[in-house]
């Protein structure tokens, strides 16, 4: 029996495939919709990833260690 993650992985890897392949003009295996899936998952993650390091402190942040200096640049102690 398969597991739900399984056909979800399925359904994916199918989705891929049919987008990737009239775009590319060629049959895709599996194997390279699966490199091709997880390649565009890892750029998408390192946009969120530059986002929200690029987000501003909260005014209310009571973290502390970080300050502003006069030009408005962090620096991060």
């Amino acid at each position: 029996m398969k597991a739900a993650n399984d056909n979800l992985n399925d359904e994916l890897i199918g989705r891929t495939r049919e987008v990737w392949q009239p775009r590319l003009g060629r049959d895709l295996s599996r194997d390279q919709a699966k490199q091709i899936a997880s390649s565009v998952t890892g750029f998408f993650a390192v946009l969120a990833e530059w986002s929200r390091a690029d987000m501003p402190y909260p005014a209310n942040d009571n973290g502390g260690g970080t300050t502003f200096d006069d030009e408005g640049v962090r620096d991060d102690r």
